[in-house]
Formats: structure tokens, sequence, C-alpha cells
């Protein structure tokens, strides 16, 4: 596992100049002649754990699209989207970097396959080992380390259809670790999980930001930001309304005007919580 998984990045710098791993300036994003996105000004640093809050339609993955290249910005004279300072950078490039944990890719799994295979499959961007594929033995035990770290290496052979929606879930964090990227983003992580899901996916952000992995997660529950993550970004209706840390930006007040409804924040020992203000 350590062998596995030691390529760990933390500042890169030039001279004493963070490197910045994403910029954002003047990005917009239009779809059918409408407006959906608008980004004045972001950084995202090498190292850095942050938290993209907002309510559903804010325009939270259409973000993160624009950051894996999956959308592209308006053009305009100043590249709106800069990628370890390069405005050309290859897709290739950044799918090396970012490793990607959504909900939605539980819903397109479809077909019985052993877990480690899914696992692997990350290494060619896929839910499995395409047809025309193999895998080396040292993929495989990144495969089984992943699932290790990930508390579910004992599964590794089980038909992941058969997995409860926790498990499943962990072994896609483990499909997104396979490749050693030096970010995890999480997409609405806990969606559809129950109390003991939720804990294990939140555990594993935790296990992953110790071994030296940055953490962007995309959510609309302030619960599932970890203690490590101390950096919030708010969008609302297509614009960044708030970016700075979850001490200052995570009150009543600001989560109130985020969801246009009353509501109140919890804190305790790190972790924050809503409830609803009737």
């Amino acid at each position: 596992f350590i062998v596995a998984f030691s390529s760990v990045y933390f500042f890169t710098r030039q001279g004493n100049k963070v490197q910045s791993l994403f910029q954002l300036h003047n990005a917009v994003v239009r779809r059918e002649g409408k407006e959906i996105l608008s980004i004045g000004s972001f950084t995202l640093n090498h190292g850095e754990n942050i938290a993209l809050l907002g309510p559903n339609g804010a325009g939270k993955s259409t973000f993160i699209h624009l950051l894996t290249r999956e959308v592209f910005p308006l053009y305009k004279e100043e590249p709106p989207v800069l990628f370890k300072g390069k405005d050309r950078a290859t897709l290739e490039e950044i799918k090396k970097s970012l490793g990607i944990v959504s909900s939605t890719m539980q819903d397109q799994i479809t077909v019985h396959l052993p877990c480690v295979d899914v696992v692997c499959g990350g290494l060619f961007g896929t839910l499995g080992i395409p047809k025309h594929c193999s895998v080396t033995e040292e993929s495989l035990e990144k495969a089984y380390a992943a699932l290790e770290l990930l508390g579910v290496k004992d599964l590794a052979q089980r038909d992941v259809m058969t997995l409860s929606s926790g498990q499943a879930r962990r072994v896609l964090i483990a499909r997104a670790l396979i490749h050693d990227p030096e970010v995890l983003v999480f997409d609405e992580p806990t969606t559809s999980l129950d109390p003991e899901g939720m804990y294990y996916v939140r555990k594993a952000m935790r296990d992953l930001v110790k071994i030296g992995k940055s953490i962007v997660l995309v959510t609309h529950y302030p619960e599932d930001i970890i203690p490590e993550i101390n950096r919030v970004v708010m969008i609302k209706e297509g614009t960044l309304f708030a970016d700075g840390s979850k001490q200052e930006l995570l009150t009543s007040s600001n989560m109130s005007k985020l969801f246009d409804v009353p509501l109140r924040v919890l804190a305790q020992d790190g972790y924050y919580s809503l409830v609803s203000e009737y």
C-alpha cells in the first residue's frame, strides 16, 4: 500500500511562489444561448482541500466540468482556464491529475463484474476492463491496495451489483484512486447513502487527505465537509456567491441566503450541520 500510493503531492513552487493547479478568469459557459455559469476569478492551489457548496441547479457540476474539460468556456483573448499555468493542457494531463467519484457513476453499473475489475477500469476510464485490454500484476496490486485503503479488500471478488450502496461507493473511490491522482473530486458523494454509508465515505475522504491527496468536495450538505477542508466556495445561480474559510462562511445567515430558506447552522468538533427554521 505504501509503495502503491507513495506519490504524494504537496505544494509545487516556482521560487517562493505557490503554483496553482487551476485558475479561472472571466470564465463564462453558455448553453442554448443562455449563460449558465460565470466565474470572475478563482484559483485552486496544489495541496488545497475545498468544498463547493450550493443548491441544486446552482452550477456546481458545470463548474467541475469546466475544470475537467467536459465543457468549455467562451473564447477570450486572455485564456479563461489555466491548468498548472497552461491554457492548452490536454485531457490526458488533466485525467492523470484528477480522480472523479460521482454518485451518478453507481447508476451506470449495470453488468455483473468483480469489484477488482471495476477498480482496474479506472486505468482505462471505464467501469470495467475493456475486452481489448489487459491488466498487469502491478496494476492489480494497486487495485487491491486501493480496496484495502477503503476497507473493502475482502470484497475484491464480489459481484459489484450485490453490494450495498455504501460498499459500491467505496469501490468507486478505489477506482478513482488507482492511477494515483493528486486530487480526488467527490461529486455529491453521499447521495442515496444510509448513515453507515455516509460515515465510511466521509472517513475515506479523511484517510485520503492523511496520505497527501487533495479533496475537492461538491455538495449541498455541510455535513459532508470533513474537518480537513478549510475553504468553502459557495455557488448560487451560476456565479460565485462567496469564497473563504468555512468558519467565516458556514453561518446561519450565509446558508439561509445561499439556499433562500431560513436555516440554522450547528458546529461541533470541526463538523457542521443544518437545521431548518420553520
